[in-house]
């Protein structure tokens, strides 16, 4: 028996040392004094203070931040409305075909959506830039964003929304007072969810950017061609902490969020 709960236990080890190993590798030559990444001939964080000396690199980081938090703060409110467009729609067949569009949109291949938008930006005259990334980013985070909340608007009792309306609260009040409270860790995820997606998309961002404006995951792309540069690696080592940072965050508001939704409960 404890040979067999061991099994998967060396199995995880495995293939998180398979996924986690090029990222040590990269972030343990981002201080390599050598310049390449076949012999570490020293220590040194030359790399790190090139990349803050680049003005024009602090710049698109600026941006793809300002994308980021833009994108998702405006496809987490669209997305909650969503959610609860389809979980209180009417028909049956109306709340599948919502859902199904809605999935759609998440398996769609990234170049599909990225050219249909390039497309559309082209027909109606917008120029490709910080607006057309922003749309982009919105358009594909609305959905991420739906299927995180509709889960927890379908998970709560219906006789809490009935008590609140049974008790004079009108509808307004039942949906700030009872529904936005209960759903809040799916909100919170939807929102983290919908920043991560945005910070790392390229396939979508390449073919909306223009007009000098780009994102980092473009960046380190055109960087990455031009050949290989320790630069690359401090810049996305610095990525990786960021994200660490992010899903350390999000799990501190959503203990945050448990501990006081129990202590609702108990009182």
């Amino acid at each position: 028996m404890k040979k067999n709960r061991k099994l998967p236990a060396i199995y995880l080890a495995i293939v998180f040392a398979i996924l986690y190993a090029p990222i040590f590798y990269l972030i343990y030559y981002s201080f390599n004094s050598g310049g390449t990444m076949y012999q570490f001939e020293g220590f040194t964080l030359e790399w790190y203070r090139e990349l803050f000396d680049d003005t024009r690199l602090l710049i698109i980081v600026l941006n793809t931040v300002i994308v980021a938090l833009l994108s998702a703060a405006i496809s987490t409110i669209i997305g909650v409305a969503g959610a609860l467009a389809i979980a209180y729609a009417r028909k049956r067949r109306v709340k599948t075909t919502l859902l199904s569009l809605n999935n759609v949109l998440i398996v769609s291949p990234d170049v599909i959506i990225g050219a249909s938008f390039l497309i559309l930006f082209t027909m109606i005259g917008l120029n490709l830039g910080f607006i057309s990334v922003l749309l982009a980013h919105i358009a594909f985070s609305v959905p991420i964003v739906v299927l995180m909340v509709l889960p927890k608007i379908e998970e709560m009792s219906q006789s809490m929304i009935y008590a609140a309306m049974d008790l004079g609260a009108s509808r307004w009040d039942v949906l700030s007072k009872v529904i936005l409270p209960y759903i809040t860790p799916g909100i919170f995820t939807g929102f983290f969810m919908a920043l991560t997606y945005s910070l790392d998309d390229f396939a979508v961002t390449f073919f909306v950017t223009g007009n000098g404006f780009t994102t980092l995951s473009v960046e380190i792309y055109s960087l990455a061609r031009r050949g290989v540069s320790l630069n690359i690696n401090a810049l996305s080592t610095l990525l990786f902490l960021f994200t660490i940072l992010l899903v350390a965050g999000y799990y501190v508001i959503t203990k945050r969020n448990g501990k006081a939704n129990g202590m609702g409960v108990r009182q």
